[in-house]
């Protein structure tokens, strides 16, 4: 079978988007990239049941969920319908999250990537880039893998993301 959708997961600033942006470019087909961030932005400010603790901690309740659950299906609609899929996802609940999407992915190839990068220089990144409570990508650094199962694993603690989608790459059928 030919490889689908390549699902990302990694915590905060472990180098997904980086990743995702090069596998577009070295994957001889075209694919539709989707990220966890897009759909934050496109939800409200308020009432979406997503809240980010001062330390950067997440929680996520019933709201967030629900819509989570729809923007999902609908990805992999795109995806049954013959669309190359790259989501870029923080398993914030960890194994949990994994069988979420793999209800929804039911029937197509996938190939599941963990994106890992050390504690410290993931927090690192998050400072640079000012745009992330600090926090949160220490605090998601390992929680996101946490009885997740992967086809590969990559590192960009001392990898690029043009060597991390190379490796990728040479796994996609």
């Amino acid at each position: 079978m030919t490889t689908q959708v390549i699902v990302l997961n990694g915590g905060s600033s472990s180098g997904k988007s980086g990743i995702v942006r090069c596998l577009q470019e070295v994957l001889p087909e075209p694919w539709l990239a989707f990220g966890v961030d897009s759909l934050l932005e496109a939800m409200p400010g308020a009432g979406t049941g997503i809240e980010i603790a001062p330390d950067g901690g997440v929680s996520v309740g019933d709201e967030f969920m629900a819509l989570e659950a729809a923007w999902a299906t609908g990805i992999a609609a795109m995806a049954h319908a013959g669309a190359r899929v790259i989501i870029d996802d923080v398993f914030l609940g960890a194994a949990a999250t994994q069988e979420r999407w793999r209800k929804v992915l039911d029937g197509l190839d996938v190939l599941w990537v963990g994106v890992r990068c050390e504690a410290e220089v993931a927090a690192g990144r998050e400072i640079a880039r000012g745009d992330r409570v600090r926090g949160m990508a220490e605090k998601q650094a390992e929680l996101v893998h946490r009885g997740v199962v992967y086809d590969v694993e990559v590192d960009t603690t001392r990898s690029e993301s043009l060597q991390c989608a190379r490796t990728i790459a040479a796994h996609v059928s």
